[in-house]
Formats: structure tokens, sequence, C-alpha cells
């Protein structure tokens, strides 16, 4: 089998971001953006998804960590879309729904080659977790979507712990991408013949 794999790098004055990525790897991860918050997420979604991941992003976290957040999630799903290639074989779609303590999350997912996030119950994060607002976490699952081309739905359905929130929507994430990547096709899954 051809190894689904893809690198890039990306600089702008805000970002400098390389990244390493196999789909089919064994989940072994290295996320250093320099935001702690962002590499947990980065390491849970990836591990779930068994990719393996190398990714470094020296950003402008003097201001805050918009910038770092977004464009690391924007270069992964790029990634992603790259080593999928044309994604013939692909199941295409993926969901998945994973507690974490108190919290529960539904992620589902479609690489349908159309960029779509909706993504609920975000009330239920606290206003502030790991020093940022938690908009900041819709802006990492928008830009994942968007590098990706994907359309991704998450759904907060309750907790209390935003930590958790976002651990079971990160894992949810992940074995969702898992399901959504896997070979068990003969060819193309749409019926127009093209994904776009």
């Amino acid at each position: 089998m051809k190894t689904r794999s893809s690198s890039l790098s990306r600089s702008t004055r805000e970002t400098n971001i390389s990244l390493r990525l196999n789909l089919d790897g064994k989940g072994q991860i290295e996320a250093s953006t320099g935001f702690g918050l962002a590499d947990h997420l980065i390491t849970l979604l990836c591990f779930w998804a068994g990719f393996d991941l190398k990714l470094n992003c020296a950003g402008d976290l003097d201001i805050d960590a918009h910038h770092t957040v977004e464009d690391s999630a924007l270069c992964l799903g790029q990634a992603i879309l790259e080593a999928l290639g044309d994604r013939r074989g692909i199941a295409r779609v993926g969901a998945a729904r994973v507690p974490m303590d108190e919290a529960l999350a539904d992620v589902c997912l479609d690489l349908s080659g159309r960029s779509y996030l909706v993504f609920n119950g975000s009330e239920l994060l606290p206003p502030v977790l790991a020093g940022e607002e938690r908009e900041l976490w819709r802006e990492f699952f928008r830009a994942l979507a968007a590098g990706a081309r994907m359309n991704l739905h998450i759904s907060f359905l309750y907790g209390k712990n935003g930590h958790h929130l976002l651990e079971s929507a990160g894992k949810g994430a992940g074995l969702a991408l898992r399901q959504a990547v896997q070979l068990n096709r003969g060819g193309l899954l749409s019926t127009k013949g093209r994904l776009d």
C-alpha cells in the first residue's frame, strides 16, 4: 500500500510552521506550538486517529495564542487533505461520541471536499480556558475543517469542566477521522463522481 503521508511548511509574519503527517501511523505525536493546551488537543486528536505527526509552530504568543492555534489547525487540515490524495477508496464519513468524566461530545465529519463547521454547545466551555477566550477553540476546529476541506459537526452535549469538554471533542474528532480515512471502498464514494 502506498504511504499516505505529507509534509508542509508555512511562514507568515504571525507564525512559522513545519509539519510531517502519516495517516497510517502508530499514534506517535510530537506537537510543539508553545501553547500547552493546543499541543494537548492536537496530540489527542492525532493519537486517536492513529496518525503519526510532527508539528512545530513558532507563533506570536506575545500577542495571544490565536494565530498559533488557528494556523496550526489549518496546516494540520491541509496535511490531511494532501495525504489523502484523490480520496479514492476512503470511507469518507466518520462519527464518534466520547465521554470524558462528566463531559460528553458528539463529533461527525465528512471528508467531502466542502468545508463547513457546526460547533454547538460552546456556551458550556468556560469564558476563559488556559488564559484564552473560549472562541479560540471554535477557530481551531474551523481552521481544521477549512484546511482538510471537510464538513465537521461538533456538539458538546453536557459537561462542567472545559478541559474535559475539549478532550471529549478532540478524541471524538480523532476517532471520526480514523473511520473516515480508512481504505475500505473500491472507488470514489460519491454519486457525483467527484469530491468537491
